[in-house]
This record gives C-alpha cells, structure tokens and sequence, in this order.
C-alpha cells in the first residue's frame, strides 16, 4: 500500500521502492510544449514559467518529460530546462535542485536506425543529450519509453543500471511495458546483480483501466512494489466534457498532427463513451459542483496504486482547474466511486489476471 505525506498544499506518496516523496500531482510536457508551428521559443519559455510557478506554488515537486516530446524532437526538454534555469534564478528557494523531480524517457531520439531504441548506444547517447537540453547534470527518473523487441531485455537492464550507477539518474523505470516485460527484467537485475526497474508509467484514466488494475496488480505487491505516473488521466481530453456536443472551433483535434485524436473522439462517440461522460458531467455537478475533468483526475487519485497523476496545460487556469481535483478526491466516499463504476460499467476484476486465484473459487479464500 502507498503511504500519504501531507503538505501544506499537496499530498506526497512514496514512489515504489525509490525511498522518494512524489506529489500526487505532477506536471507532464507532452503536447504542450514546443510546438513550433504554435509558439516561438521564448513564447514557450514564457508560458511554460507561468504554469510551473502555479505548479510550484500549490506543491507539485515532478516535472516530466521526454527525448521526443515537442518538434523538433526535445524541444519541450529545451524550453522546460531554460524555463527552470531561469525561474531558479528568480527565485532559488522553491527550485532547489533537491527539491524538485525531473524526468525523461528514452526510445525515439532522432530518425537515423541507431537513434531510436533501447541498444546501448542509443540509451548512452539519448540520456546525454537529454541533459544537456535539461541543463541538468543529472534526472532523478529516466524510463525506458517503450519495450524494444530487438534489444535482449538483459543489455537493457544493464545498460540502465550503468546509467544509475554513474549518477545521471538516481532510478530507472518503463512505460507500457507489459507486466511480464517488467518481471523479466526485475528478475534479470536480481539475478545479475543490476538494479531493478523500480516505476512504470502507464495511461490510466476512466475508460482505460485494463491493464493498470488487472495486468499490473500482482506488480504492487512485494517484491516488486512498482511506483506509477499516470498519463492521459482525461484520455487526451475525451473525459473534460469539451467534446459533450462536438469538436470545438479551438480545439487541438483541428490542428495538423491530431488527425489521430480526432479518430479516437469518432470511436468514443460510436461506443457509446460520450454519453457516459456526458452522465458523469452531471453527477460532478449534483454532488461536487466541480468539473468532469476534477471528478475524473479525483477517481485516479482515489487508486491508493497511482502515486502521481501527470497534469498536462497549455493555460494557468487550465492547471488551476485540474488542481482543484485534489479537494474532490478528498470528498469522494466509496458510495461515490461505486455510483461512478456503476455509470462506467467497466471495473475489472484484479484476481482474473496473471497472479489471481485461477482455478480456485473466490468462496475458498474466505
């Protein structure tokens, strides 16, 4: 079970076995910064300082990020390390390097074959690269982005227990990696003497829950107790209730490169999961007065397995929104969360995946 830390502002879980004191909101730069056909440089510099004095200011200490994030690839690691250098010089005492977690992720580095991957070159060569557009002598966590099909799981473990060991990271973790892939590799550390991945960094939300609450149960268990950081908790903003009567004028949906979100809102209209969300719409505003979104970003922080949820904005009033989601989770009872599974009608059953009770009846266990 994860431990709470509470802060004036924030509540901080423990993540995993890393001994670090996580807030349980935390700040992505995915598809919001360093988009170079919607901002300059410095507008993004600029936008990006506003949002993480917000984020700082109500506690949030993780800021993550990747070697692909923006375009050009890295740009959002660019604009997020001039905008934390700059802020440090404005105000040194809330950005502390101590004080704050910064992540990255490496797979996709460039378009050449050995830019991409998890071979040891490319890991050597994308987490250097990720520091110096940092400006950072070292990450506090660096996820394997993806599991590589054709590097042996043993040349990543050790490559990633090199990285640790040098001080360029102080853990290291996946995202998307199936359970199994993750067991594979504890056990090859273990075996080996390396360091064991100790995070994963799923997407969870309301409509995607599959994996995390059934696939990945037995992984926060002891030995492994596997820390997480969430993404797309509003499924890339399927569940803010912006697209309850279609696509807006401003939405993203129309910009060039989002074709695929637009095809994604098509699928969640035709199954059904727009009028689910439409209900949860109202029931936020019967019994919290609050937003589908804070009800949304509520349910993930009610899963004692999510140790932080990654915020994503574009606007200062956007993060103060999601913000306001932690007094929701603080009202939610479990009458609430059963009324929300009963609109969702797609709770798994943990103990019918890998490490369940198979064969056994559930009536034998009591």
């Amino acid at each position: 079970m994860t431990s709470l830390a509470v802060g004036e502002k924030m509540l901080y879980r423990m993540l995993g076995n890393t001994g670090l004191q996580v807030s349980v909101l935390s700040f992505g730069f995915w598809a919001t910064f360093g988009a170079k056909e919607r901002l300059t440089k410095q507008a993004g510099i600029d936008m990006a300082k506003d949002i993480l004095r917000i984020a700082r200011k109500n506690g949030i200490n993780l800021f993550d990020n990747a070697e692909t994030y923006g375009s050009p690839r890295g740009e959002a690691e660019r604009i997020m390390g001039e905008a934390i250098a700059q802020l440090r010089s404005e105000d040194p005492t809330s950005w502390r390097r101590s004080d704050i977690l910064i992540t990255t992720k490496i797979f996709w580095g460039g378009e050449g074959v050995n830019e991409k991957g998890l071979s040891r070159k490319h890991i050597n060569e994308g987490m250097d690269a990720a520091l110096r557009r940092l400006q950072a002598d070292y990450v506090d966590l660096v996820f394997c982005h993806r599991p590589d099909p054709f590097t042996p799981t043993a040349t990543v473990v050790r490559c990633m227990s090199d990285i640790v060991r040098s001080g360029k990271a102080t853990a290291w973790g996946t995202s998307e990696w199936s359970a199994q892939q993750i067991t594979e590799a504890y056990w090859i550390a273990k075996t080996e003497g390396c360091i064991p991945p100790q995070m994963e960094q799923p997407q969870y939300n309301m409509f995607t829950r599959d994996r995390f609450e059934k696939e990945y149960f037995p992984m926060f268990q002891a030995p492994y107790n596997i820390g997480t950081t969430i993404w797309s908790p509003l499924k890339s903003g399927l569940i803010t209730g912006k697209y309850n009567d279609g696509i807006p004028e401003d939405s993203r949906m129309n910009q060039k490169g989002y074709e695929w979100l637009k095809k994604r809102l098509e699928s969640f209209v035709s199954d059904g999961s727009i009028d689910k969300v439409r209900t949860l719409t109202n029931y936020a505003k019967e019994n919290f007065d609050c937003s589908v979104a804070q009800l949304a970003l509520a349910w993930c922080l009610k899963n004692k397995n999510v140790t932080t949820v990654l915020l994503g904005a574009t606007k200062v009033s956007q993060l103060e929104e999601n913000l306001g989601s932690l007094e929701v989770a603080k009202k939610l009872t479990p009458k609430n969360m059963k009324d929300i599974d009963e609109i969702l009608g797609n709770k798994p059953d943990p103990w019918s995946g890998p490490g369940g009770t198979g064969m056994r009846a559930l009536d034998t266990l009591e």
